[in-house]
């Protein structure tokens, strides 16, 4: 990601923050490198277990040439997809977590690793957001893969 990228997805990330100015200077001052966004505004984030995530990004890269903002958290057990406001309210599916409006989300500085938290696709700046029903086949797709490769079992989709 180039200076400019960096810059311009960090603008985008920071503008739902109740203070831009503080929410820069957290992520430049702090040792961890991130800083807690309000969901529900820009977008939401859609939280899927790592064991579906991980196939789920697999098929929408295949999809789509760029899916908006994944980020996945220590130790991968978990990863957030960034979808349109308003997907948490209305999504429906077992084992998917969904953080809207009054829900605050860690993260990271775009583009600098924090041993935490981190990107696996970066915010474009632009706003690009993953499609709700795009990310939705492409769980039933991954969902469908594991239980192939299970023998039968396997995690469920949205």
């Amino acid at each position: 990601m180039s200076g400019s990228e960096t810059k311009t997805a960090v603008e985008w990330l920071a503008s739902v923050a109740p203070d831009p100015d503080a929410c820069r200077w957290e992520w430049e001052r702090n040792p961890l490198g991130v800083a807690l966004l309000p969901a529900g505004r820009l977008w939401d984030v859609l939280i899927l277990p790592g064991e579906l995530g991980y196939p789920t990004l697999d098929v929408l890269t295949r999809m789509i040439d760029r899916p908006g903002p994944v980020l996945a958290d220590f130790g991968d057990s978990r990863m957030g997809f960034f979808v349109p406001p308003g997907t948490a309210a209305r999504w429906i599916g077992t084992g998917v977590r969904g953080a809207g409006r009054g829900t605050w989300i860690v993260v990271p500085y775009p583009g600098r690793s924090t041993g935490g938290v981190r990107w696996l696709v970066l915010p474009d700046g632009n706003g690009t957001l993953t499609d709700p029903a795009l990310l939705e086949l492409a769980m039933h797709e991954a969902a469908s893969q594991i239980a192939r490769n299970d023998g039968g079992g396997g995690a469920g989709g949205g």
